[in-house]
């Protein structure tokens, strides 16, 4: 069976975040914690599946934050352009996830109905579950509903020959994870089912977070589905970066392959 390589592109940063913003039960609450932001191409010859779509400049300036570039610009040292991408997996509708989903005019997506259900339901009434949601984000996907370009998932789905999403839940009530065969094996987009390595290693819960059990349980599941627990790779975390390979510009980083060797020693978490 053939593989797919697998791309991550860093297109946003918080240098200055903190551990008190990133986990829930946490000592040293001021002591610095890092956060990247990226979007992921999944490429098997002439087949191009994006996962997830950033955050865009607009989006950005509202929300006081910084991006390196705008997430279609990103894709250039790939040979791609926006009106490219056909496909986009979305993980979640968070802003940082379905914020540039206005850049990919073609693309039909990929969501989990219990997502839509969420992002658009009673759960939004509160200001405390819907500030990483962003009205326009969500309303692009219902967009995409009405003109017949999303498939809905619903739990375990197949999006491609060897790629499937799996509903995770926990940071977001219909989070999927991203499942590929890869040369190195099967490989897991956790997307923030895990922000960061220490969320799977150390069993450390995110800050936000809508269920505590499933984002526990998530855990689990995510290094049952990788071929083992060096090819999960978390949706945030600077480390991965230094974990796996540059390849032709330095936003982009190959992952099908695996990491370099003894990049993952996590021993000092």
């Amino acid at each position: 069976m053939s593989t797919w390589q697998v791309h991550a592109l860093k297109y946003a940063a918080q240098p200055k975040r903190t551990r008190g913003e990133n986990f829930i039960f946490t000592d040293n609450h001021d002591a610095l914690a890092p956060i990247d932001y990226f979007i992921w191409v999944l490429r098997r010859g002439d087949e191009v599946i994006m996962v997830d779509t950033g955050y865009d400049t607009g989006e950005a300036d509202r929300r006081g934050r910084d991006v390196i570039m705008e997430p279609d610009a990103a894709l250039a040292p790939l040979g791609l352009k926006a009106e490219d991408i056909t496909q986009v997996i979305v993980t979640h509708l968070h802003f940082d996830h379905a914020g540039g989903l206005h850049l990919f005019p073609n693309a039909t997506i990929h969501l989990q109905a219990a997502e839509m259900a969420y992002a658009t339901g009673p759960c939004m009434c509160h200001d405390a579950l819907r500030f990483p949601f962003t009205a326009d984000h969500v309303c692009e996907a219902v967009q995409r509903v009405y003109s017949g370009r999303c498939i809905f998932h619903d739990g375990d789905g197949e999006v491609a020959e060897g790629v499937t999403v799996h509903c995770i839940g926990g940071h977001s009530r219909g989070l999927q994870a991203v499942r590929v065969r890869t040369e190195a094996g099967w490989l897991v987009l956790a997307s923030d089912a895990a922000h960061f390595y220490e969320n799977i290693w150390k069993r450390t819960p995110f800050l936000i977070v809508v269920d505590l059990e499933d984002m526990l349980q998530g855990f689990d599941r995510l290094e049952r589905l990788a071929s083992s627990r060096e090819l999960v790779v978390p949706g945030h975390d600077p480390l991965m970066c230094k974990a796996f390979p540059q390849d032709g510009a330095g936003h982009v980083f190959r992952l099908d392959r695996g990491p370099k060797s003894g990049a993952l020693d996590l021993s000092n978490l």
